[in-house]
């Protein structure tokens, strides 16, 4: 197959502005060129692939970046600025897939959703967020009535926030796991990784570890500097060690020294990467029971589910966390999340797509 893939408009292609995205897709660009397809992957100006997939190639697209509509209003209207970096993308993505098998979107956005309706070439969308807006979730209804296998979702919680999908395809989500070193750090200190902006509760984590009279350690750009700001003068100084944005290989090594990771959404994650790269280094994690993360971690065997929002629940979990075998963690990930069983599950569900074309 010759897929051409369309990456997030929010930032170029390793700034961390895109979250998990930027991680899912060079997973599955890892995943799909060992099995032999070729890729086209459309991204912004300065964008950077992992060395791994320098087979793949990268066509940069210039223009302002999209606004995320996690910060926006569910009842916000679509927005397109002038010289639209999504447009653009989109527009080079289709000149280059009329050459090719099938275009898959990544971007969670309306404008590549409607294109769908508009044009014969097959285009597949990876859903990587619950229901963020009303106008996005109605588009996705009105594309899902003509085309119902075009659309793919991580976990089946967050395919549940579209009840229209009758049955839903699951592709979860894949990591090259010779880049995760498994790490037997049962003393080691508590971590949080992710965006820092409000929806990702960083304070109840903070919370944890002052408890415990400890130090947490958080890695993730700090998208919200007011937020992390308000958080840091919350709470005794030195509470948090602010460790920045890593690349996979640096945050693997310090996140494995860890003896748990910390993971306190406010809201329905729809998988949750951060929990399954703590795993693949023998971390176990806590979370909140919401979201995709209420899939991926085995109460009581690679992890506990804390009651959403109960940080004092939490802290009790971490209280005990030595009874997780880090070895399973590990083998939970070797089982479920490689990328060549990511990439399987996403050319099976490609090859749906295109025969409803045929």
């Amino acid at each position: 197959m010759r897929i051409v893939l369309i990456s997030t408009p929010l930032g170029f292609l390793g700034s961390g502005k895109g979250g998990g995205v930027e991680l899912t897709l060079n997973s599955l660009v890892s995943g799909l060129l060992s099995l032999g397809h070729s890729v086209d992957v459309i991204a912004p100006r300065n964008s950077k692939l992992h060395k791994s997939n320098e087979k793949a190639k990268v066509h940069f697209v210039e223009g302002k970046d999209q606004i995320s509509w996690q910060h926006q209003n569910y009842n916000s209207p679509v927005t397109i600025p002038d010289n639209s970096l999504l447009a653009g993308m989109l527009e080079k993505a289709i000149d280059i897939a009329k050459q090719s098998d099938v275009l898959l979107n990544m971007s969670y956005d309306w404008l590549p959703i409607w294109m769908t309706l508009n044009v014969e070439i097959p285009i597949a969308h990876i859903i990587s967020m619950g229901s963020e807006s009303s106008v996005i979730r109605n588009l996705i209804s009105k594309v899902y009535a003509k085309h119902p296998n075009n659309f793919a979702f991580h976990s089946k919680i967050q395919a549940d926030d579209y009840p229209f999908i009758k049955k839903p395809i699951i592709i979860g989500n894949g990591f090259k796991l010779n880049n995760y070193t498994f790490q037997e750090s049962v003393k080691g200190p508590l971590g949080w990784v992710g965006r820092v902006a409000p929806e990702k509760g960083l304070e109840d984590a903070v919370y944890v570890a002052n408890e415990l009279g400890e130090q947490l350690k958080v890695w993730g750009v700090k998208e919200d500097e007011t937020y992390a700001s308000k958080i840091e003068k919350s709470f005794p100084s030195g509470t948090i060690d602010w460790m920045g944005f890593l690349s996979t290989n640096e945050l693997q090594k310090e996140l494995g020294k860890c003896r748990v990771l910390l993971n306190t959404p406010k809201w329905n994650e729809a998988y949750g990467n951060v929990v399954v790269e703590a795993l693949a280094c023998g971390v176990p994690v806590i979370a909140y029971k919401r979201g995709g993360p209420s899939e991926i971690i085995q109460h009581g065997k690679t992890g506990y589910l804390a009651e959403p929002d109960d940080k004092k629940n939490m802290l009790s979990y971490v209280e005990i966390i030595e009874k997780i075998k880090r070895k399973k963690c590990r083998e939970w990930v070797e089982k479920n999340a490689s990328t060549d069983i990511f990439a399987n599950k996403v050319v099976n569900w490609l090859n749906k797509v295109m025969q409803d074309y045929k």
